[in-house]
């Protein structure tokens, strides 16, 4: 018997052979996400069935390591946040590039409640179409500063600049409409923050009337508030050299206050618009 006769008696012998079954990979796992973020997109469904593939798809590229960062690290912790599926910012912006632009889909997601559908929603509405109702309705779910900040930054910086401070005044008020109050505080001064670093139509007109609000707000001790303060007047004085000017005289009286908590604002913002380079910035003209 040859060798060859002898190999094959031993593999009848030894039964059908197994068939191997093909364990799914990471990048075949990734490319089926890619495929429900994809359909997410898709014209032929409807805008509640879009939401809703994408809340699918934000749950499967969730990790514990992310949700356990936020909270740890990041300090983004509340009733929206504690539900958090644990996806990373960089998976966040893949997911609201691929649905596209679309105010009714921003407000689908929006209803979910979910934290990350919530920031979806904010990279895909049309600031163009936001109005000063939805601008109040998402104010009152703010409630930790990274929804609040992501959403001034992203979406409510690009609506017409007299909307955009008008809310900057409604919402330092305090108590002005029903939320989390110190997160709506945030709100006020993270939007002016983020107007004064994006949006070109703003006038320094009507920057200069924000400056007894921000001196208002420099005096809450709480701690979102203020930071937001500091994070408002930095970038405003950084804007132009007549904002410049005037962020710096106020940063000046915040400094010398009797409250410590415009005391923290004062310095911390003359430390930054007294540093060499923004000096330089606008003294060459």
């Amino acid at each position: 018997m040859t060798l060859y006769v002898m190999d094959r008696e031993r593999r009848r012998a030894a039964g059908p052979r197994r068939t191997r079954v093909p364990v799914k990979s990471k990048s075949a796992a990734k490319s089926g996400v890619k495929a429900r973020m994809k359909a997410a997109g898709s014209s032929t469904m409807s805008t509640a069935e879009q939401a809703q593939a994408i809340l699918a798809s934000l749950k499967r590229l969730g990790t514990k390591r992310v949700r356990d960062d936020m909270k740890n690290r990041y300090g983004v912790v509340g009733p929206t946040a504690d539900m958090a599926f644990g996806v990373s910012m960089a998976s966040m912006k893949l997911v609201a590039k691929r649905a596209g632009t679309s105010h009714e889909l921003a407000a689908a997601l929006w209803a979910t409640g979910n934290y990350e559908a919530r920031m979806v929603a904010s990279m895909v509405d049309d600031a163009a179409r936001v109005t000063s109702k939805q601008m109040d309705d998402w104010c009152r779910g703010f409630d930790n500063w990274a929804i609040c900040d992501t959403v001034c930054f992203k979406l409510f910086d690009g609506v017409e600049p007299k909307l955009a401070f008008a809310k900057v005044e409604r919402w330092a008020r305090g108590g002005a409409i029903v939320g989390n109050d110190e997160f709506v505080m945030r709100a006020a001064f993270a939007l002016l923050a983020c107007v004064a670093l994006h949006n070109e139509r703003a006038t320094d007109a009507q920057f200069l009337e924000c400056m007894p609000i921000i001196e208002r707000g420099a005096l809450d001790e709480r701690n979102f508030v203020k930071k937001g303060v500091s994070w408002a007047l930095r970038s405003v004085g950084r804007r132009s050299r007549t904002l410049h000017a005037a962020s710096v005289a106020l940063s000046e009286r915040l400094a010398a206050s009797t409250s410590t908590a415009a005391r923290w604002v004062g310095k911390g913002a003359l430390k930054e618009l007294k540093s060499p380079g923004v000096v330089r910035r606008f003294a060459k003209g």
